[in-house]
């Protein structure tokens, strides 16, 4: 049975489209067929972490939403790009980062139920055994949709008052849709906090286990979004805490 993972956090910059990437190839290295979405249509980025550049996509969702392609054609084979081998495949569907394509989704919005069809179909078509959904940031319909037809959802937050907040207002909203499962990583932590002093504020203030504790890392941030951070790293305690959070995917 095929898993959908939708991949959320309240506010911007907490890391969220790095944290997909690296989850998704890690399950994927693991010899599992893994799609991901690009659902940030406003603010799409994802694309860069897997080299995929302008000449190399000539379709994308904004394609599929507006009824120029089918999904499983804007659906890009990334696997060689962060060397999966064997069983193992990883595709992305890309948003668009064109500009004018940007200002017509602001502009226009888009019909959200062609979301759930549209990811039916590229489950089917692909054969894959999990679709990571990586969200825009907030509230909107699009979120209620990911949030409403994932398996497990993946909730993430800095060690930061706004997040905490924003946290619990989405914590309520997925319990009131819902979820099947609901995972909290906490990422870019200060390595003078104490991580199981943290973890337990966390759990306890949400009722939700916490899967992983990412540091705030020099390492992904000298990276600067040029490739997935766990290819390129494979011993890295992220790399590693990244393990450990697909383990709870995989089970």
């Amino acid at each position: 049975m095929p898993k959908v993972i939708s991949i959320h956090s309240y506010r911007g910059g907490t890391g969220k489209s790095n944290f997909t990437a690296n989850l998704a190839t890690t399950v994927a290295s693991q010899g599992n067929r893994v799609g991901i979405v690009d659902t940030d249509l406003p603010s799409p980025g994802i694309h860069m972490l897997f080299s995929l550049e302008a000449d190399d996509i000539n379709k994308t969702l904004n394609d599929y939403l507006w009824g120029r392609a089918a999904m499983e054609d804007a659906a890009y084979d990334v696997s060689a790009n962060v060397g999966i081998e064997g069983d193992g495949k990883l595709f992305l569907v890309p948003s668009s980062f064109k500009a004018d394509d940007i200002a017509k989704i602001l502009k226009e919005g888009y019909d959200v139920k062609l979301l759930n069809d549209g990811f039916r179909k590229l489950v089917k078509g692909l054969q894959l055994d999990y679709l990571f959904i990586d969200t825009h940031p907030g509230l909107s319909k699009e979120t209620f949709l990911s949030i409403a037809i994932s398996h497990i959802l993946i909730l993430i937050l800095r060690p930061d008052k706004q997040d905490y907040q924003g946290t619990a207002v989405t914590v309520d909203v997925a319990r009131q849709l819902k979820v099947r499962k609901m995972l909290l990583a906490i990422n870019k932590v200060l390595s003078s906090m104490n991580l199981e002093a943290l973890r337990q504020k966390v759990e306890e203030t949400y009722t939700a286990p916490v899967a992983g504790i990412f540091p705030l890392s020099e390492d992904l941030v000298q990276l600067a979004s040029e490739g997935v951070f766990c290819v390129k790293y494979p011993t890295h305690p992220v790399s590693q805490e990244f393990s450990k959070v697909a383990q709870h995917i995989v089970a």
